[in-house]
């Protein structure tokens, strides 16, 4: 089951859960102070530590190509360097002072053409683009409308936002947002009167849900209540970019909305399906001049290094010359070998009747022009940890997610199919996966007092006890949360 780093790695884990301030009486308040806070989260047994998974088969990273690790990147971004031997290392300053030169503006004007988009901008982040967009774009008296579980970085945006209302709609759900703006219409006469303006804001792809917005309906729904323009979309194609549409050029423009003027913001990044950091803010120049003249995000930052730039040349260059196209189909191909082998499986079937477990994102997979990489197992409550021990524990990397990621009561398991992933991975995966749910189906079954653990989750409550956590309970041993 557990190897020796494995082993380390739970060992430091559960070390790290033990209350440390009433052992710090004597220490300065600064530092107390700030223990008792962490204190708070050792409570709960969900403290995050720094881990690592080396030696497992990688079910759980953004590496969504694998470009990461293949090597292609690796190749492409050595030549880009070789084309440029006498690159600056460092940027030199922001890029409304020093840090701009001509070979940002030809990356950002690949990238515009790419994606078919007027201009592009790039940051350091996805989470510097988003707090960018929602604290600069919207004006005094606009409104955001958001998607419920629109990602945090958002959320973060809206917080400095000049725009004081600020309303989610259910998500994926065209009816509610079309419920949500026109009762906005009826209670905002400056929106009504069209001089004010209501931003809505949208995923592409949800990670923690493995769903797609539908862009068309929201398209329509928008343009219906907003013929004017006063309404505009700004979408996040964080988990699309590289994985949907022709040579990963994103949601989008899969579905031909490139020119869609109700469109007003596109964000790319590049630390998931490219394998790199940084992102990019498709737009025109009204709003990419918004962005440098009052986004504190773009204005008080340096700007990407040189070495930065020339990974995200490298991977546009490979989208460009269709060598990822392949890897996007590879993942297409597992996501769906990973469905069909866990559903032939008679433990799942019997599984998700009992209400142990399921993959709702796995449904009607054959209507689907395509599927996105993601596959989050729901589970009972608390027993997503038990599912992750077990697949630890089986070689295979995976991570739970609760709240506040996730609404209360819906925790899971999400797992996360790659292209450099081989069917005997993903068929172990599935087996892997049943043989934990055939255990569980077990338990329920069986009158054994004591019996309710999985024999997974026993090791690692066995661990807790060797290391002084006999106040540990085994149903709260969490991992860290996720974005």
């Amino acid at each position: 089951m557990y190897a020796g780093q494995d082993l380390t790695q739970i060992r430091k884990w559960l070390g790290g859960q033990k209350l440390k301030a009433p052992t710090m009486k004597d220490a300065p308040p600064f530092y107390r102070n700030l223990e008792a806070a962490l204190d708070e989260r050792r409570a709960g047994h969900n403290l995050v530590t720094l881990h690592r998974f080396e030696h497992k088969v990688d079910f759980s990273s953004n590496d969504f190509l694998s470009l990461a690790t293949s090597g292609m990147l690796r190749k492409a971004f050595l030549e880009e360097l070789e084309r440029n031997p006498d690159f600056a290392v460092g940027s030199a300053g922001s890029r409304i002072s020093d840090g701009n030169n001509a070979y940002i503006e030809s990356v950002e004007g690949q990238i515009a053409r790419f994606h078919g988009a007027e201009a592009a901008l790039l940051v350091s982040s996805g989470y510097d683009a988003n707090c960018a967009i929602f604290s600069a774009v919207p004006r005094p008296g606009d409104a955001i409308v958001y998607d419920e579980l629109i990602h945090a970085s958002v959320h973060d945006g809206m917080k400095t936002s000049l725009a004081s209302t600020q309303i989610p709609f259910k998500h994926n759900s065209a009816d509610s947002l079309r419920e949500t703006l026109v009762s906005l219409k009826e209670s905002q006469s400056l929106i009504r009167q069209g001089t004010r303006c209501v931003l809505v804001a949208v995923e592409a792809v949800y990670s923690m849900d493995g769903d797609v917005t539908p862009l068309a309906e929201i398209v329509e729904v928008v343009k219906d209540l907003f013929p004017d323009g006063n309404a505009q979309i700004v979408i996040d194609e964080a988990h699309s970019t590289g994985l949907v549409g022709k040579n990963g050029r994103g949601l989008v423009c899969a579905l031909g909305l490139e020119k869609e003027t109700q469109i007003a913001i596109r964000l790319h990044t590049y630390g998931k399906g490219l394998g790199t950091t940084g992102a990019a803010i498709c737009a025109n120049s009204t709003v990419l001049n918004t962005l440098l003249n009052f986004a504190r995000p773009v204005i008080y930052t340096t700007a990407p290094s040189f070495p930065t730039l020339a990974a995200i040349r490298a991977g546009y260059n490979l989208m460009e010359s269709g060598e990822t196209q392949k890897l996007q189909d590879r993942v297409q191909y597992l996501v769906r070998h990973f469905c069909e082998s866990i559903e032939a499986d008679p433990a799942w079937d019997e599984a998700v009747n009992a209400g142990i477990c399921s993959i709702p994102v796995s449904q009607d997979l054959e209507s689907r022009s395509f599927v996105t990489q993601f596959l989050p197992v729901w589970t009972r409550q608390g027993q997503n940890y038990f599912l992750t021990m077990h697949l630890h524990g089986d070689g295979y990397t995976a991570i739970p997610i609760d709240p506040p990621v996730v609404p209360r009561g819906t925790g899971r398991v999400r797992l996360i199919i790659h292209a450099g992933n081989t069917e005997d991975e993903v068929e172990g995966l599935a087996a892997s996966i049943c043989r934990w749910a055939q255990e569980m189906l077990d338990i329920q079954e069986s009158k054994t007092p004591g019996n309710e653990i999985p024999s997974a989750m026993r090791k690692v409550y066995g661990l807790a006890q060797a290391a002084d956590g006999q106040g540990l309970d085994p149903s709260k041993l969490a991992a860290n949360p996720v974005e």
